[in-house]
């Protein structure tokens, strides 16, 4: 049994006069390890694809397994108590809270799961150090650039310890120099780690370089696949 399996996925929005299918039948698998790149044209669905397999959202049909858990038999509760154990997210848009420093905003998680709150601060500052930012934890994200917020938002998404790792265009707002910077430490984390990672980018040469790259090129699609990064 493969990690990661979604089996006979489906997702249709909006109501009964006027759905919007995403997908209606799709299958893929991810080995513990792995990182996966998926790549496709804006619309395709590939953000919605990862917020079901990150338990964001319910599918319509079909199965999701984690580890030999059933995601979609999951209860809401359930559902929120595995998110915030076992999955860790980033996305375009970092999502950080105004109102707290950097090293609050990756203590957060950590605080949300009930761990003591100095344990997560200590390990919070440990994980900025380790991604190269040792002196801005005391910075609020508006003093931050972007390159610099998106590392708080990986160091953010490792606090628990995920066994996922989930990123949606975690690069898709910062230049060149930047986006290669936080590529190299989310590949370095997800080595380190042994982490499972499933990375959903336009950038085909970022994609290139992960583990295998999945391609979604139509609606209802099975997806095309090709090795990267040996």
């Amino acid at each position: 049994m493969s990690f990661l399996e979604a089996r006979g996925l489906a997702k249709t929005y909006g109501g009964a006069e006027v759905p919007v299918e995403v997908f209606s039948s799709f299958d893929m698998t991810v080995e513990r390890g792995e990182m996966l790149a998926i790549v496709g044209p804006s619309g395709i669905g590939k953000s919605t694809l990862l917020h079901l397999l990150g338990g964001l959202d319910r599918p319509s049909g079909g199965t999701i397994r984690l580890d030999g858990r059933n995601l979609t038999s999951m209860t809401n509760d359930e559902l929120a108590r595995f998110r915030n154990a076992s999955v860790g997210f980033v996305f375009q848009f970092h999502h950080l809270l105004p109102e707290f420093r950097a090293v609050e905003n990756v203590a957060m998680p950590g605080w949300i799961g009930r761990i003591d709150r100095q344990e997560a601060l200590r390990k919070a500052s440990a994980l900025l150090e380790e991604l190269g930012l040792t002196g801005r934890m005391q910075h609020f994200p508006n003093q931050l650039s972007g390159g610099e917020q998106q590392r708080v938002a990986i160091a953010r998404a490792l606090l628990t310890d995920p066994q996922l790792f989930l990123a949606d265009e975690p690069t898709g707002n910062l230049d060149f120099a930047t986006s290669e910077r936080v590529f190299e430490l989310m590949r370095s984390c997800h080595l380190k780690r042994g982490l499972t990672s499933v990375i959903v980018t336009h950038n085909q040469e970022l994609a290139a370089r992960c583990d295998r790259v999945i391609e979604m090129k139509q609606r209802n699609f099975a997806g095309d696949e090709h090795h990267g990064a040996e």
